[in-house]
């Protein structure tokens, strides 16, 4: 198991670092996110001690009982899932990003309780970029006021965006939407917004990472050409 992770491993990265090589970026700018949606803890540890640095998780459950379990070891550990407001208080402290935050609702939630734990939680705002109703996550036009209030929230720092664009029937067909977040995550870096740090722009997966890195992804959460195909 470990050896074919470890593989697997070995080839994304190389993937990766030729993409962001013909972009004329440095590969080293790239973070690999493992998602880990319905792993096992033992799966989780053998990437881990493979070389994988950061970890996603989709669902609470999941994450509480791979923390239960020490199986994310040294490594970071982000929520990339669709965050229920109930669930606010079982994740906030507990992850170093949360990539997935698509309400004011929801901001002011983690602001209030990373508040109550005296700490500063960093998150990424999702945008919902194709349009889809079926998807999380904010439309483009909501995103300077959406930011403008993460600048108010003493308990939250904002890092960044984050979006899960359509699935692409062709190779390629992603890219507009692509360049699109990439356009925003330009666009609001150069906002003068307090108490944020914008770095980070999460998109692209298994099927497309190699254009979301071609058009500035720095973020790309990786799962079945990691872990192969869930069962």
């Amino acid at each position: 198991m470990e050896q074919e992770i470890r593989t697997r491993l070995h080839a994304v990265k190389k993937e990766i670092a030729e993409a962001a090589r013909a972009a004329g970026r440095d590969p080293e700018e790239i973070l690999l996110v493992a998602a880990t949606k319905a792993q096992g803890d033992d799966r989780i540890r053998a990437a881990v001690r493979a070389g994988v640095t950061a970890c996603g998780e989709n669902r609470v459950q999941e994450l509480l009982r791979h923390l239960e379990a020490n199986a994310y070891g040294d490594a970071q550990i982000h929520f990339i899932g669709h965050l229920q407001r109930n669930k606010v208080r079982q994740v906030v402290g507990r992850v170093d990003l949360i990539q997935s935050v698509d309400s004011e609702e929801l901001l002011r939630l983690i602001d209030r309780q990373a508040s109550a734990l005296g700490i500063t939680q960093d998150i990424l705002i999702e945008i919902n970029i194709g349009g889809e109703e079926n998807k999380s996550g904010i439309r483009p036009e909501e995103l300077d006021a959406l930011a403008a209030r993460a600048a108010e929230c003493a308990g939250v720092r904002l890092c960044g965006l984050m979006a899960v664009p359509p699935i692409a029937n062709l190779p390629g067909e992603n890219r507009r939407f692509f360049r699109e977040m990439a356009q925003l995550f330009v666009d609001i870096k150069r906002k003068s917004y307090d108490n944020n740090n914008i770095r980070y722009l999460s998109m692209g997966m298994s099927a497309d990472f190699v254009d979301a890195i071609a058009e500035g992804a720095n973020i790309v959460r990786i799962g079945t050409a990691l872990f192969g195909p869930r069962n």
